[in-house]
């Protein structure tokens, strides 16, 4: 009988081999739209991700990690806008629509935003700190709503998706692939980061905070440092759904999305990376389902999501594993 360990590694080659396959399965049945979903879970699955890292490997429950997703994406918008329309943006600059210029300026704006809040928020724990991420995401939030310059509470349309080193990234297919890279990349990323004496010292301080400072670690420095990572990949997240959606609101920073992030986690599994990209596609999948069935699809997805919480403990990759806890 195969082992549980083997079993899920197996679960998510098939899992990553049909994600890489499903571009010309839709094609071959005529569907093309199932990219476009698919893309949207591969997305969400890398901001999960990001979220994981501090999570399930830090305890630290983040209710405003919304306001990265969406500071992301507007800075691309942003970028796109000015450069399109010749309005200088900074010192002259009129912005750019290279995703070589605008992701890692997106994932830049997101981390710094990140330390800012980390340094006042990581002072406290539990409760107060989820109160304080959501307050300052909140913030965000209003800030993007009062701007009527980038659309205010409507809204920002991209005039056409950024390139890639000159090459546009319009082609649907080739995009998909693009996102479905950067997840594999950043979970390879993380993976190594957890796994690093880095990690260990993050996962010693959620077991045990008081021995990992009498084992001369403070543990500040290294939740701040995971938070602030974390916040630069759930912006890179954002940078890649302005350019899915080809739109950006401040719906991307309501405290809603900021839950969804944690769903994921929680239905994926949390402390393994991996689960929120089961997390993902099992969401995307309940929610289309249930949409084509009843109007009232939320009235049955979150009973589906309750149970699915209480009866698999570790997620469905926990499940998998054959852990009902964390990794």
């Amino acid at each position: 009988m195969t082992s549980a360990p083997l079993r899920a590694r197996l679960a998510t080659v098939v899992l990553l081999a049909g994600l890489a396959l499903l571009p010309p399965v839709a094609a071959m049945i005529g569907d093309p739209y199932l990219v476009t979903l698919a893309n949207r879970a591969v997305i969400y699955g890398l901001a999960a991700m990001a979220l994981d890292l501090i999570m399930g490997y830090g305890r630290l429950v983040s209710f405003g990690h919304a306001a990265f997703f969406g500071l992301g994406a507007y800075t691309v918008g942003i970028l796109s806008t000015h450069v399109m329309q010749g309005i200088p943006l900074v010192f002259g600059w009129n912005g750019s629509n290279e995703a070589l210029i605008a992701w890692p300026l997106a994932m830049a704006v997101s981390a710094a935003y990140a330390a800012f809040v980390g340094v006042i928020s990581l002072r406290t724990s539990g409760v107060y700190f989820i109160m304080i991420t959501l307050a300052f995401a909140q913030m965000v939030y209003y800030l993007f709503v009062s701007l009527p310059a980038y659309g205010g509470q409507d809204g920002l349309s991209l005039w056409l998706r950024n390139t890639a080193a000159g090459v546009a990234l319009d082609d649907r297919t080739g995009f998909y692939y693009l996102c479905l890279g950067v997840l594999v990349a950043v979970w390879a990323l993380l993976t190594r980061v957890v796994n690093s004496r880095f990690g260990r010292v993050l996962q010693g301080c959620r077991e045990n905070e008081r021995r990992m400072r009498a084992l001369g670690f403070r543990p500040m420095p290294y939740r701040l440092t995971a938070f602030v990572i974390s916040g630069a990949l759930t912006g890179l997240a954002g940078a890649l759904v302005a350019n899915h959606q080809e739109f950006v609101s401040p719906a991307l920073m309501t405290w809603s999305q900021s839950g969804q992030f944690m769903v994921i986690v929680l239905l994926g599994g949390l402390a393994s990376l991996v689960g929120p990209i089961y997390g993902a596609v099992a969401l995307l999948v309940l929610e289309e389902t249930l949409v084509s069935v009843t109007q009232h699809w939320q009235l049955v997805l979150g009973p589906v999501l309750v149970l699915a919480v209480l009866f698999f403990r570790g997620g469905l990759y926990g499940a998998l594993s054959g852990r009902g806890g964390r990794q």
